[in-house]
């Protein structure tokens, strides 16, 4: 009998210890999530710039020089260019790849003025007309996707073709918003920490009124906030990072600090489309174009969580017309060039000339 129960200890101990080691390398791969998007930006020796335009604004922006055809990158919310530093290896086989930051966020300028849909869209097409100076196809992401969109219907000779991934396209211009997940997760609590007293720091305050959290891990949020803040005590110079959640969560905190919430207002507001109208965007396009959708995805209570119901995927690609292709998405995750990476890199390379 002690004979077995020594064997049943000796085990329990290599368990314990392989379940430890196995937490450990969880926790380590979150907490140095970056590593892999510097290694890829290495690989590929992106190089950072600058430009500033003649009215004053400043693009900063990553850079892939070779000699292929022009690809220009746009991000989307609470992002920055260096987020597409994973696909960045394969579509530079095949694009001198231009990756900007949108006005408000990374180092491009933090001006009020400058957060609408065409201005900054009209900043992006001297971009392209100046910068880079040819032929260019444009993809963005979320509401990226939609400038993408505004480029494509207005940027003239040198749009070659359009990438539009999952863009919140409607619900941004009004259609059910305060119904989105969108609105729910993301700009009401930011308007409301806005407008709060900040009695701590974001990343606890979203933690603690995010919409997904309410879904599904209510009754964890309120320590997992409790954490962050301390987190935020103890390293008030950095992003809040939390080693046992996965860093898909929370990458999002790291490229917050060089956002400007004032950007997000735009969208609570429903002021960042500046009187123009996504079917009109949509109509306008004549140029080859490929609609990326996440599946539809809608929660119990009937919520879409998604950037767009399928119905109004289908309605945007019936105005852009036969010269756009609509491709869904096995799941309903929204960064599709980070979860599906073939998918979003074959659809870029498709419309290479």
């Amino acid at each position: 009998m002690k004979k077995v129960m020594k064997i049943v200890g000796i085990v329990v101990l290599i368990v314990i210890v392989m379940l430890a080691a196995a937490f450990d390398f969880y926790w380590y791969k979150n907490m140095h999530w970056y590593d892999k998007y510097e290694k890829a930006l290495k690989e590929v020796r992106a190089e950072e710039k600058q430009v500033t335009l003649p009215d004053g604004g400043m693009i900063n922006y990553g850079e892939v020089e070779n000699d292929r055809p022009a690809l220009l990158l746009i991000h989307g919310q609470m992002s920055m260019w260096e987020d597409y530093a994973l696909v960045l290896p394969e579509l530079s086989k095949n694009w001198h790849i231009y990756a900007v930051d949108v006005y408000g966020h990374g180092e491009s300028s933090h001006d009020e003025n400058l957060y609408y849909l065409d201005v900054n869209g009209d900043d992006l097409i001297w971009f392209i007309d100046h910068v880079i100076g040819g032929p260019t196809v444009v993809a963005g992401h979320s509401n990226g996707a939609i400038t993408a969109a505004y480029l494509a219907a207005c940027g003239g000779k040198n749009i070659a073709g359009a990438v539009l991934e999952d863009p919140p396209i409607f619900s941004t211009e009004g259609e059910g918003w305060e119904e989105s997940f969108a609105y729910l997760d993301t700009y009401q609590p930011l308007h409301d920490y806005n407008e709060s007293s900040k009695k701590e720091c974001w990343e606890a305050y979203y933690l603690r009124n995010c919409y997904w959290g309410k879904l599904f891990m209510k009754n964890a949020m309120p320590g997992i906030a409790d954490y962050a803040e301390k987190y935020h005590q103890k390293h008030p110079d950095e992003a809040v990072r939390i080693g046992f959640l996965p860093s898909s969560i929370w990458i999002v905190f790291e490229y917050a600090k060089e956002y400007d919430f004032a950007y997000g207002e735009r969208f609570y507001d429903l002021s960042w489309n500046h009187g123009l109208t996504h079917e009109e965007i949509l109509s306008s396009i004549k140029v080859p174009c490929i609609y990326l959708h996440a599946k539809e995805s809608i929660s119990e209570n009937g919520t879409f969580l998604c950037a767009a119901s399928r119905e109004q995927a289908e309605r945007a690609v019936s105005y852009i017309g036969d010269n756009c292709r609509l491709v869904e998405t096995d799941t309903s995750d929204h960064i599709i060039h980070t979860v599906h990476s073939d998918v979003y890199i074959t659809a870029v390379n498709s419309l290479q000339e």
